[in-house]
C-alpha cells in the first residue's frame, strides 16, 4: 500500500528542511486497535524496525481525526469506521529524537478505535508487519496507554 506523501513532502520534511534538527512541537494521532479477543495490534515500523500502534503526524489541512484515518489506512490497510479519543500525551517527557536527529515534543491524540473493516495488510511503505499482540507482549512504552485505556470511563485522559 502507498502512503499518500514522501517524507519530503510532508508537513514535517518540509519544517525540518526550514529549521533543521531543532526541537518542533509535533501533533500527532494514534490508535489502539483490539481484536475479538483484546489483543493489541501492533505495526513494525520500516524506518527503525520497532513495534508500535499505528499512528503518525499530523499534516497540514488535516484534522486529528483525519489523521488518525490516514496513519491507520497507510500503515494497516484498515479503514476506520468510528473511535474515541481517550487521552492527549504532550508532557516535555515524551520528547524524542527521530532516526534523522530531529527532536520532537509531541502532542498525540489517542484514540481507541471502536470499529473497522478491511484486512490486515503486513507489509506497507510504512511498515514490515504488522499482527495482534496480547497486551502482556505490547513493548513497555506503551504500557501507560493501555493503563490508560483500561480506566477510560469517558474523560479524556490529559498528561
Amino acid at each position: 500500500m502507498k502512503s499518500s506523501l514522501g517524507w519530503e513532502a510532508s508537513y514535517l520534511g518540509q519544517l525540518r528542511t526550514a529549521v533543521g534538527n531543532r526541537m518542533l512541537i509535533t501533533p500527532g494521532a494514534s490508535a489502539v486497535i483490539q481484536d475479538d479477543n483484546g489483543q493489541i495490534l501492533l505495526i513494525q515500523r520500516s524506518d527503525n524496525l520497532e513495534w508500535a500502534i499505528p499512528g503518525g503526524s499530523m499534516e497540514l489541512g488535516h484534522s486529528v481525526y483525519d489523521t488518525l484515518v490516514r496513519e491507520v489506512r497507510e500503515e494497516t490497510g484498515l479503514e476506520v469506521i468510528s473511535a474515541t479519543l481517550f487521552a492527549i500525551y504532550s508532557e516535555s517527557r515524551f520528547v524524542f529524537t527521530n532516526a534523522f536527529g530531529g527532536e520532537h515534543q509531541p502532542i498525540h491524540f489517542v484514540f481507541r478505535v471502536d470499529e473497522w473493516k478491511g484486512s490486515l495488510i503486513t507489509e506497507t511503505d510504512e511498515s514490515v508487519d504488522a499482527r495482534f499482540f496480547p497486551a502482556d507482549q505490547v513493548p513497555e512504552r506503551y504500557h501507560e496507554t493501555l493503563s490508560d485505556l483500561t480506566v477510560f470511563t469517558g474523560a479524556v485522559k490529559l498528561k
